[in-house]
């Protein structure tokens, strides 16, 4: 069965290579080299492993790390360039205090490739955050009596049918290695409880990314665009999706107030695509790449004499700190169709949010922020350009609903001691005295992997 099992994914692979290269080949070709085995050198001594796939699960390892103690080494993967981008700038100050710190690749789930890298780090326990769960590796950290703890578990309304179809499937290669669940919300409780986790080892800890410390500022970034705003206040429109960025400028067009419009598209392989939609219509313009980070940049290309009222922000790690400077801050992916993305980085500055109606994936969070009334639902672009203009015509009522929703970012707070504890049930955080200090031990390795 596993011999078919990695038969598949090999072929799955196989077959949408092409695809991924042709349409985000400059991005991912350089994750491939550790995916494949090229790691880089292991340090420290047993080290735990923080797998976080993307940039949001970076954060919140990065925010368990710091509760962690000082000198555990730690072994971290992502599975997107921008996760990795994430992690290693987020992981870079922890390394301190005698701590080694490994930034890399999670291997594709085929038997050498997870071997190789378990024989490499050679991790004490694996943890896992959010829904990121893959069978083989489960079976060979079980293999190896390697404890594994799923924290901040959340459960979408469209992978939990996918999961109470696959029935004792799920829960003999998914769920049964697991050591402890720490479940974000009662629901995600709930939904692990009957595809069979267990109440033994399942236990609601919160969400972690309320306890995520605010971000620093960008060295100039944030001066540039205050620079390029001049009087005029900051609307932010964050992580939008395929067909989403239209539909945001079409808005911003029609808001007729005087507004600089921050536009982050949430992958970096659309940044261009995002930027021939800015290019159709007759709004002075830049990118954040074309930026003099010392002071700003004067537009660039046709139309683009005027003081600019759109910036692109196409780069990797800089839109959660930025969001300081919004009056309001419209979440991405909520438009379309695709789930929806979390409102906590924006709301931990005060800033008023506002968010489509596809929020499948924050459910929880999106209720809690609109009963608040820290929230603001819109149907559709023509709704997005009223909501604008309320928040921007009525200064005192925005200010309220940005209170709100800090307070409420504020209340719920604590998961971080709650996911340690659990943590601690499983796996032995102490480190062995002999580790202590080495030369050349503490740092960040992300370098260049080995070639044996």
């Amino acid at each position: 069965m596993w011999f078919l099992y990695q038969l598949a994914m090999a072929a799955g692979l196989g077959v949408a290579a092409p695809v991924l290269l042709a349409r985000r080949g400059r991005h991912y070709l350089p994750t491939l080299p550790a995916r494949l085995g090229r790691l880089p050198e292991a340090r420290g001594t047993r080290p735990l492993w923080l797998h976080a796939a993307s940039v949001g699960e970076a954060g919140v390892a990065s925010t368990l790390a710091r509760a962690l103690p000082p000198d555990l080494d730690l072994v971290v993967t992502t599975v997107t360039p921008t996760g990795q981008a994430a992690a290693k700038r987020l992981f870079e100050p922890l390394a301190a205090n005698g701590r080694s710190v490994v930034v890399t690749y999670l291997p594709f789930d085929l038997g050498l490739l997870v071997g190789r890298f378990l024989d490499r780090y050679a991790p004490r326990a694996l943890v896992l955050f959010e829904s990121e769960l893959w069978p083989l590796l489960l079976r060979d950290c079980r293999r190896r009596s390697m404890p594994v703890a799923v924290l901040n578990a959340r459960i979408s309304d469209r992978s939990y049918g996918r999961m109470k179809r696959a029935g004792r499937l799920y829960r003999r290669f998914l769920l049964d290695p697991l050591g402890r669940l720490g479940a974000q919300s009662p629901q995600d409780e709930e939904r692990l409880l009957s595809l069979g986790a267990g109440r033994e080892r399942t236990s609601m800890t919160g969400n972690l990314k309320f306890d995520t410390p605010e971000p620093a500022p960008v060295a100039g970034l944030e001066d540039a665009l205050r620079d390029l705003a001049g009087n005029r206040p900051v609307l932010i429109a964050g992580s939008t999706m395929p067909g989403e960025e239209a539909i945001v400028l079409d808005a911003f067009e029609r808001l007729d107030r005087e507004a600089l419009l921050v536009l982050a598209p949430r992958h970096p392989e659309r940044f261009d695509e995002a930027w021939r939609e800015v290019e159709e219509r007759p709004l002075p313009a830049i990118r954040r790449s074309r930026m003099d980070a010392a002071g700003g940049s004067a537009p660039a290309g046709p139309r683009r004499e005027a003081a600019p009222r759109v910036v692109l922000l196409d780069s990797l790690g800089e839109l959660a700190s930025i969001y300081r400077l919004a009056s309001a801050a419209f979440i991405g992916g909520t438009l379309v169709p695709t789930g929806g993305h979390n409102p906590i980085e924006a709301a931990r500055f005060g800033v008023p949010v506002i968010v489509g109606p596809s929020m499948e994936n924050f459910r929880r969070i999106a209720r809690d922020f609109e009963a608040a009334g820290a929230l603001t639902v819109v149907r559709d672009g023509q709704a997005l350009t009223r909501a604008w203009r309320q928040i921007l015509d009525r200064p005192d009522d925005a200010a309220q609903r940005g209170a709100r929703g800090l307070a409420l970012v504020d209340r719920n707070r604590g998961a971080v001691a709650r996911s340690v504890e659990l943590l601690r049930q499983v796996v032995d955080l102490s480190v062995p005295p002999a580790a202590a200090d080495p030369v050349g031990r503490a740092g960040v390795s992300t370098g260049t992997p080995d070639r044996d």
